[in-house]
């Protein structure tokens, strides 16, 4: 299944679809933060990959149940994503959107690409293409980190709230977030054997991915479903479901579930066609094409407005540098 253009063709429509999945929160009405995240978790994290997998995978119930500590290992990795999403979430309103984005982006791509590399294909790490995607790892942190000045310069240029008080550990918050965020790699990169037992039980090629997908997904539910019952709780939301307005968010929750599962899918697809190198060089291009495309968009839906023609070029210059980390990344595996 190797093939470089198609895989790269797949990752950028899967950063395109991940970094707009959250555009249908922006019309829900009548409902908190914790209605649209929760019924956004069930759809996501559960209902779609199983429902995925039940239909291109014969006999995962046998191959789930099979699989012993690998599928544990993979759901533990899916819940420690999940706590990834609780912490982010905490460290937006403590330290602000330009610095948790930088942090937890910058670490989940070094971490989640090194540790498939040094885990499973130590022996390619001083290869060219473990040269390469130390290389490209390398300009994604710098492209992030440009990033989160241009978004420091835009919070201050439109007088953002500033957010002093509990900085250590909001920062701390960011730095947890990102290692755990990088879980999700990790878990996927080690859950090949449910892929190749997928393959021996003659499923398509390019749905073997899905039997990784709903352990490590279920995993990753856990911590968000018990956040948002939480919240529900304690901010007394659970009576915004009986809104005039549920069904039609309920319909925006579920776009929002096939836009981010839809682009899980496509990245898993994409690193069977990058290689044997795929989640190592895979990982970091994916998020590099997310915080590309989630400039763009910020720039379109009006989140530059007011910022600066400063801010805008170091911006620029950011989504410049993860371009041409794309481009080595996209060479690693040639």
């Amino acid at each position: 299944m190797h093939n470089i253009v198609g895989g790269m063709c797949l990752l950028i429509l899967a950063g395109i679809m991940n970094a707009s999945f959250s555009l249908p929160m922006k019309f829900v009405r009548a409902w908190a933060w914790e209605n649209t995240w929760l019924v956004w978790s069930v759809f996501a994290l559960l209902l779609l990959p199983s429902a995925l997998a039940l239909a291109t995978i014969p006999a995962l119930e046998g191959i789930l149940a099979g699989a012993g500590g690998v599928a544990l290992t993979v759901a533990l990795c899916g819940a420690a994503w999940g706590v990834a999403q609780v912490l982010f979430g905490l460290a937006l309103d403590k330290i602000g959107i330009a610095l948790t984005f930088s942090i937890v982006l910058g670490i989940s791509a070094a971490v989640g690409s090194l540790i498939p590399l040094v885990g499973q294909h130590r022996d390619q790490l001083l290869t060219r293409g473990g040269l390469v995607s130390l290389a490209g790892i390398a300009l994604v942190l710098l492209g992030v980190t440009v990033s989160a000045v241009a978004g420091r310069m835009r919070d201050r240029s439109q007088h953002a709230e500033a957010r002093t008080a509990h900085f250590g550990v909001g920062l701390l918050m960011a730095i947890a977030s990102g290692i755990c965020a990088s879980m999700m790699n990790v878990g996927f990169s080690f859950g090949t054997p449910l892929s190749a037992a997928a393959a021996s039980h003659h499923a398509n090629a390019l749905w073997w991915t899905d039997a990784i997908w709903v352990p490590l997904l279920a995993g990753g539910a856990i911590p968000n479903l018990l956040y948002c019952a939480y919240l529900l709780r304690k901010q007394r939301t659970s009576e915004n479901y009986k809104a005039a307005n549920s069904g039609r968010n309920v319909l925006l929750a579920m776009a929002m579930a096939v836009l981010w599962f839809g682009s899980s899918v496509l990245y898993g697809i994409a690193t069977a066609f990058l290689g044997d190198l795929g989640p190592v060089v895979g990982w970091p291009l994916f998020m590099s094409l997310i915080v590309i495309v989630a400039s763009v968009l910020g720039v379109w839906t009006g989140e530059w407005r007011n910022a600066g023609s400063r801010a805008l070029r170091v911006q620029g210059l950011a989504v410049l540098i993860l371009v041409c980390a794309v481009v080595v990344l996209s060479r690693a595996t040639s």
